[in-house]
């Protein structure tokens, strides 16, 4: 029975909002309802849950930004027949994140909320960042709350699927990388596109998400079709 929806989960700190304005508009124009769930208190395990429930009745794919395509690639190193593919924008590292940029980063913004105040925080973390990704932060960061500094924390030290589990998964899988990102680097799309069986890599921009939220979902899909058709 063929998949009629993806499942996209969004990145630390950031929201279904956001993952969705990404993945949605792309994902339609392939024949796929985009579900994006919100985030809660304890990320990783929720939307595992999610994804358990969601395919009980008929296989999904899968997908995700950073911290949300690790949980779908985990996901589907869980439950390879309930998964149909995987759309994967900017891993962020693979196994132990071993000093990765991305968790580096989120265990700083952690720090940071957790002793200067939400407010403060959000001012330092803003300044001399490109508009639309203050506004992404102002608003994203607030709607977690009071949980944003433990699930911050949370998802740096959580571990990615290892490429030997990567290796198994007989899925198509589309990679999504920016050229321009140095928190996600393009080497690790790489990486893990060149251990998954089926996979093909689209490569866009930050600048270009800035313009246009939907450019890292349409890399994504375009991946994602490219494997399906070449596997």
């Amino acid at each position: 029975m063929p998949a009629r929806s993806v499942v996209l989960l969004p990145g630390t700190g950031s929201d279904e909002i956001f993952v969705r304005s990404v993945f949605a508009g792309p994902a339609a124009a392939v024949g796929l309802e985009a579900i994006t769930p919100p985030p809660g208190a304890r990320p990783a395990m929720g939307y595992l849950t999610v994804l358990d429930a969601l395919a009980r009745t008929r296989p999904v794919i899968a997908g995700g930004i950073s911290f949300g395509a690790h949980l779908a690639a985990e996901w589907a190193v869980r439950n390879p027949d309930r998964c149909a593919g995987l759309m994967l924008a900017l891993p962020a590292w693979h196994g132990l994140p071993a000093g990765a940029p991305a968790s580096l980063a989120a265990k700083a913004s952690a720090d940071l909320v957790a002793t200067q105040g939400l407010d403060a925080a959000l001012k330092l973390a803003t300044d001399g960042v490109p508009r639309w990704l203050a506004d992404e932060l102002s608003r994203a960061w607030r709607r977690h709350g009071g949980d944003l500094p433990m699930s911050l924390r949370a998802a740096a030290d959580y571990p990615a699927p290892t490429l030997d589990s990567l290796r198994r998964l007989e899925i198509p899988v589309g990679v999504a990388a920016c050229v321009d990102d140095p928190v996600h680097p393009a080497e690790v799309a790489h990486t893990w596109a060149a251990a998954l069986p089926r996979a093909s890599v689209v490569e866009t921009t930050l600048e270009a998400l800035g313009a246009d939220r939907e450019s890292l979902g349409r890399a994504a899909v375009l991946a994602w079709l490219r494997a399906a058709v070449e596997g």
